[in-house]
Formats: C-alpha cells, structure tokens, sequence
C-alpha cells in the first residue's frame, strides 16, 4: 500500500516534468497516456458491459477527463500546491454522495468536510505557490470531476480493471479531438525529447494506471477497506515532499498549516463509519 502512494504521489511530479519541463501539451500528454492504456487492456473491451454510456461517461470523469484537467493545471501549479488542493476530493465525494445517494452526514463528518475545505483555502489564500491561480482551479476542477465520478462507479457492475480499459477508450474518443482543436507543437514536443516524454507516459501508464492501480484494488479484495483507505492518506504527504525535493517547491508555512489541517479533515471523512458509500470510494487512487 505503501508503494501504492509513492507511485500516486510521483505521478503528479512526473507529469509536472513532462508538461512544465520536456513541453507535452497537456491535453496531447492525456491522450497519449490513454492510447498506452487501451492498447494495453484492449482484450478487456470484451464483452460490451451493462449500461455502456454510463460505463464511458464515469471512465471519462475518473481517467481521461480529470487527469487532462489536472495536467492542464500543472502547467503553472506546483505538484505540492497540486497535492494540498487534490485533498478536496474526498470532501466532495462525501457532498456529491449526500446528494445522488441520499448519504446522512452527522456533526463528525460534517466537521471533516469543513476542515479539509478550510484548510485548503488557507493554504491558498497566502502569497506563496499555493496562491490562487488558474492552475489550482483547474486542478481543483479535476478533483470535482473525479470525485463525482467516483459517485457514479458504485452503480456501475464492471471490475476496476476492465472499467480503467473502457475509461481509456473514452478518454482517447474526447481527447484526441480536443487536442486536435486546442493545442498545437505536438510534434515538435515529441521531436524535441522523445525519450523523457515516453519515459514519463510509460511510468503514468503502465507503472501507475496498470501497476498500481490494479494492485489496490487487488488489496481491497484480500482485506479490510477500513485498514486500507486511510493509507491513502499518504498520498498527498508524499506528493508534498517529492515536489519539495524533486522540482524544489518552496513549502512555506501556510501550506504546511494549511495542508495538515485538510489532511485532518480528510482523516476524519475517511474513519467515519458510513452506511451507504464505502470507504474505499472516498479516496480516489490516482488512474
């Protein structure tokens, strides 16, 4: 589970390089991710599972649809701004749940939502690279997408893995003309660092939405939910610290502040027993 968060966490910092760094569009950086991972999982496509449309609009929510928000994003955030502001997820889960699942929420979890909320505005309100952008707020979109996409997975009767393929497939559909539309140098980012950009899609596609990712949920099987759900929790603390390290961002002290006081919210929306959405739901592993 361990390993499961450190990939989480390098993905973010991964991406950063490629899009900041090596100059992949982002939205061509998606799409590449998600050819990787269709071609890969494409014996998985069969047969056609129930409720199709709704398979490809929840795939297109939690893969494709929030990471190229995301990547967008990273074009001017840092992956530890990236990190905090990604904590929102797991409060949004919990609203979103409230209102398509008719979830009750008690004084305790609703102290958890306003905590990790209000730490996270704390962190941006200051004068640091936590400070409000258009970075963060897209990547705080990409945490709404994915969170009510996470909603809508526990409708859906499809093993993970083969949802991830169908999520590819989607992903590759809306993508590919988006970047056509939108981006251009395409080319030239491949020409211009061919093998760091494979590098960086190899490790987003096989290592984190193959390997990791199918490896989680390979442990939900084997044990307890309520074991494993608030190590996720780890996620964002290791993203913190490989920005700092990796990519030198400047952790000043209202992200600290600000960051560990969502993290506590986050901890308490997680440990609170919940009678219609499962745990694991709450904590959306990074694709």
């Amino acid at each position: 589970m361990m390993l499961c968060n450190i990939v989480w966490a390098l993905n973010v910092v991964v991406s950063k390089l490629a899009i900041a760094d090596f100059g992949a569009p982002p939205l061509f950086y998606a799409l590449l991710r998600s050819v990787i991972v269709a071609v890969v999982l494409i014996s998985l496509l069969r047969p056609l599972p129930a409720k199709l449309w709704q398979v490809l609009l929840v795939g297109l929510a939690i893969s494709g649809g929030s990471f190229a928000l995301l990547f967008m994003g990273l074009e001017t955030a840092s992956p530890s701004a990236a990190g905090v502001v990604s904590l929102t997820g797991a409060p949004m889960t919990v609203l979103f749940a409230i209102f398509f699942l008719g979830e009750r929420v008690r004084w305790r979890r609703g102290l958890g939502i306003g905590l990790a909320f209000g730490g996270v505005l704390f962190a941006m309100a200051g004068d640091s690279q936590m400070e409000t952008s258009t970075g963060l707020l897209l990547i705080f979109v990409s945490a709404v997408v994915g969170a009510l996409g996470s909603v809508f997975v526990k409708r859906l009767e499809i093993s993970s893995i083969r949802l991830q393929a169908w999520a590819a497939v989607s992903s590759v559909a809306v993508l590919w003309p988006l970047t056509a539309a939108m981006e251009v140098g395409q080319v030239s980012a491949l020409e211009s660092a061919p093998w760091e950009i494979a590098a960086c899609l190899f490790f987003a596609s096989i290592v984190v939405s193959v390997g990791a990712h199918t490896a989680y949920y390979r442990l939900l099987q084997e044990h307890d939910a309520n074991l494993l759900v608030p190590l996720t929790l780890f996620t964002p603390i290791f993203t913190i610290l490989f920005g700092a390290w990796l990519t030198g961002d400047a952790i000043g002290g209202r992200l600290v502040v600000g960051g560990g006081i969502a993290l506590a919210g986050v901890a308490i929306i997680v440990l609170r027993p919940s009678e219609t959405f499962t745990r694991r739901f709450l904590v959306r592993p990074r694709f």
